[in-house]
């Protein structure tokens, strides 16, 4: 066995030695020929010891891969030249871990700007709710020209103005159908003569025309008092000559009807000695001028309530539109805060993704520093050492082991699958160029 193991390291003995200070040109060819006429006396010798055993040649065969090992580890410069590709794939992969490092940081400074600009607006949003709740206590807080009481002003001027435009229609119904369609009665007082409480129906009975006349026409001195209240929001002196033209219109109106219902009364009254009704004796008539101030007094009244009324919706107004305003806002607010999730989403997921590739490339740097710590095999040269060996095996046989012919040609069998197992084992097939040996550091 001593001289067995002196056969397998008889290698090292050719092999040049070299101080420090020298560096001898060496032959690769004559120095490979020399390695595997090594390998081939070696396994020549090793088969005469054994009488060519198969089961010898497995153990000498696991001998001489460890032999293999030991060689290549002392050719420092051919292990590094093989690990040269590793080492190139591991500076590589620190460079790329840098960059991607780079990138991680400028996703992670952005997702922490999209949590501030969230948390900025979420901040706004709560501010915009706490306004909405408070301008229409405090809407000059917030700079907003309306009165604290509006609400209340606006609903007391509403319950004023229903019964006053109930009064105007109906005064305005029953007047217009005495002036311009009634027949009046001198059996009948002067007061159901001037207002008759069934003149809605009895225009209708007397026809659709006098019917609709009568019902629309309370609404020309509503429209009449709608415009008088629209030309005073914008003050100037053209509007106030608007108003003017309008208050005088609509005194004339009331005169007109006044002028009907008091001729018709005066006719009923007449005899031969009275003089033909004109404006001077409607002038002296009472009852000319308290069915003008009944209708036109009123409508003044009607047209201030309604202008205050206006005015106070308007205040109202000024406070819904701000708050409609801030809901508006609010709506936005959350639409950006929608976008910035989204993008937040993405922005993490390729977090994620970078993450990964960090942990890979670190993996895959690692796994090379095992191989550069590692002995590179060149199985596919140590098959070719390890054929020479078996050559030298199955030459012994053939040539100096004095047997049957069918004995020889089956312990050539026997050793040649023992070969093939052997080489299987390594990884010395006809596709593998290099093998790491991770046991040996």
């Amino acid at each position: 066995m001593t001289t067995q193991i002196k056969n397998i390291f008889r290698l090292k003995s050719i092999l040049p030695t070299t101080t420090s200070n020298e560096k001898p040109e060496i032959n690769t060819e004559e120095v490979e020929e020399a390695r595997r006429r090594t390998y081939h006396e070696t396994g020549f010798r090793d088969s005469s010891r054994n009488m060519g055993t198969s089961q010898v040649l497995s153990i000498c065969l696991d001998a001489i891969y460890a032999k293999f090992q030991n060689e290549e580890k002392l050719l420092v410069d051919k292990q590094r030249q093989a690990k040269e590709p590793y080492i190139n794939e591991q500076k590589n992969k620190e460079t790329e871990i840098k960059a991607l490092t780079v990138s991680k940081e400028n996703k992670e400074e952005q997702i922490t700007r999209l949590n501030d600009n969230i948390k900025t607006v979420k901040e706004n949003i709560e501010s915009l709710k706490f306004e909405i709740n408070d301008l229409p206590r405090n809407p000059e807080a917030y700079h907003v020209k309306a009165e604290k009481g509006a609400t209340t002003k606006f609903w007391v001027g509403l319950i004023i103005l229903i019964p006053i435009t109930l009064y105007l229609f109906t005064f305005y119904v029953s007047t217009s159908y005495s002036a311009f369609f009634k027949t009046f009665d001198p059996e009948s007082n002067l007061m159901a003569n001037v207002l008759d409480p069934k003149a809605f129906e009895k225009a209708w009975a007397d026809g659709p025309l006098e019917g609709a006349f009568v019902m629309l026409i309370p609404f020309v001195f509503l429209g009449l008092g709608y415009l008088i209240h629209m030309y005073s929001e914008n003050k100037s002196v053209a509007n106030y000559f608007k108003i003017g033209i309008l208050f005088l219109t609509t005194f004339v109106f009331d005169a007109i009807l006044a002028y009907q219902i008091e001729e018709k009364i005066y006719e009923l009254n007449k005899t031969f000695e009275s003089a033909p009704f004109d404006l001077a004796i409607a002038f002296t008539k009472i009852q000319f001028w308290g069915i003008i101030f009944a209708g036109f007094v009123v409508y003044v009244i009607w047209g201030l309530v309604f202008d205050f009324i206006m005015k106070e919706h308007k205040e109202k107004d000024r406070i819904k539109h701000q708050q409609h305003k801030r809901q508006q806002d609010i709506l936005i607010h959350q639409e950006k805060i929608n976008d910035f999730n989204k993008e937040k989403d993405t922005l993490i997921k390729e977090l994620d993704s970078i993450k990964e590739l960090i942990a890979k490339a670190h993996g895959r740097i690692a796994e090379l520093q095992r191989i550069i710590d590692a002995v590179i095999i060149p199985t596919k040269e140590y098959a070719l050492y390890a054929s020479e060996y078996v050559q030298g095996w199955v030459t012994f046989i053939t040539e100096k082991l004095f047997v049957s012919r069918t004995e020889n040609q089956n312990l050539v069998k026997e050793c040649m699958e023992v070969y093939n197992g052997h080489c299987e084992s390594v990884g010395a097939t006809a596709d593998s160029q290099n093998s790491v040996y991770l046991s040996v550091v």
